[in-house]
């Protein structure tokens, strides 16, 4: 019996220690060169790769939305308010507005507000909201229903509510005249566009209800034309070359009879006008109140040419032009950042250097969003500006 236990034991201990060398070798251990193994063959890339890619993507764009430190918990919107600036209250960067206003189930076009409406930021799966109005009971506490949108319950009620306009994405004011006239030309429009050569009374000045008379090629189809002169030449500051004339609006005329010269009288003028002025068709197209800023797909750098209505600099709610247009992939809405180009210095400190002349960085001066297009140019309006925007300052893409 003892034998036998001995035996037993002895076997025991000698597998055991062929299991450990044999782990040995799998730690790498073992000297021995390592058996090769076959390379897996390759397959084709599947489906939910691509699926999670996406969600890692959207993840990544989701993550860009930045919530300021200090939100407060409600925000009533005030008569005079804009998308942008009630924005500019929950977001670091306002230009994502649609993304935490397009999810609302509770209103029928999120983008419409009004004056009154009590707006509250909350996180449902994790995700910023702004919600309007009765969300705001439902969604402060975070109660949710399927899918995580908020419950709301119904009940019939009587409501009292004045009739007011729409909250505009960005000052209605201060575009307006940019969106119905005509503001750049090229030097033929120019040269084509029929031009008064006087008036009933002689007078050099016109104003409104002045019987004018015109030469040239006018469309017998419409009766209104708007009177305008050629402004200051817009010459790219990076090639000198000619983009176009300004063109400075200065009333709106009606054609009675079409002969040569066409008789016409001048409805209204906001500024004299003058033997020489040209005609353009008068602009009926719809003015939008709702532009959505946003940032291009790529990469594009440029500069400011001309400021309307500032002789050194302008700042926020101002226009500029910039020598970027439908050409270059420029559409509405389109976000440039404005630098301050910096100066050239000479490092007085370092004498080894025999050009020691160095150029400081540029300095972000301002945000701008376009609001028309043109081929070769594009008006912008300047939403925020930390130092005053000048002609030849610089414009990229914002970061």
């Amino acid at each position: 019996m003892n034998t036998t236990l001995h035996v037993v034991f002895r076997t025991l201990i000698l597998c055991a220690a062929m299991t450990g060398l044999a782990g040995c070798a799998m730690l790498g251990f073992d000297s021995s060169e390592p058996e090769r193994v076959a390379a897996p063959p390759q397959q084709e890339p599947d489906e939910s790769v691509s699926i999670f890619a996406e969600a890692d993507e959207a993840a990544n764009a989701e993550a860009e939305i930045r919530v300021r430190e200090t939100v407060p918990k409600q925000y009533t919107v005030k008569k005079g308010d804009t998308l942008w600036d009630i924005s500019s209250v929950f977001l670091k960067d306002p230009w994502f507005w649609p993304e935490i206003w397009n999810s609302n189930p509770q209103v029928e076009n999120p983008h419409l507000i009004y004056p009154g409406d009590i707006l509250t930021l909350v996180y449902i799966g994790g995700r910023p909201q702004i919600l309007v109005n009765q969300a705001v009971a439902a969604g402060a506490d975070g109660a949710a229903g399927p899918g995580g949108r908020p419950e709301i319950k119904l009940s019939p009620r009587i409501r009292k509510n004045a009739l007011q306009a729409d909250i505009p994405s960005i000052p209605g004011a201060a575009i307006r005249q940019f969106l119905t006239r005509p503001r750049v030309i090229s030097k033929q429009e120019f040269d084509n566009a029929p031009y008064i050569i006087g008036s009933d009374d002689e007078r050099l000045v016109m104003g409104q209800d002045t019987r004018i008379y015109v030469r040239g090629e006018l469309d017998k189809e419409r009766l209104r034309y708007t009177v305008f002169r050629a402004g200051e030449e817009l010459v790219d500051p990076e090639s000198g070359e000619l983009l176009g004339y300004e063109a400075i609006y200065a009333g709106e005329a009606v054609i009675d009879e079409y002969a040569d010269p066409a008789r016409g009288k001048i409805l209204t003028s906001s500024r004299e006008i003058l033997m020489g002025d040209r005609l353009l068709p008068t602009d009926k197209s719809q003015i939008n109140n709702l532009y959505f800023p946003k940032v291009p797909d790529r990469k594009i750098t440029g500069s400011v040419v001309s400021l309307f209505d500032g002789l050194f600099g302008v700042g926020q709610y101002q226009v500029v032009v910039l020598n970027r247009g439908d050409r270059d992939g420029v559409e509405l809405g389109t976000l440039f950042a404005s630098y301050k180009k910096g100066k050239s210095i000479r490092d007085r400190f370092n004498a080894r250097e025999q050009d020691n002349v160095i150029e400081l960085p540029s300095e972000r001066s301002g945000l701008m969003m376009v609001f028309r297009t043109f081929d070769q140019v594009s008006y912008a309006l300047v939403l925020e500006s930390t130092n005053v925007i000048r002609p030849a300052d610089e414009i990229r893409t914002p970061n």
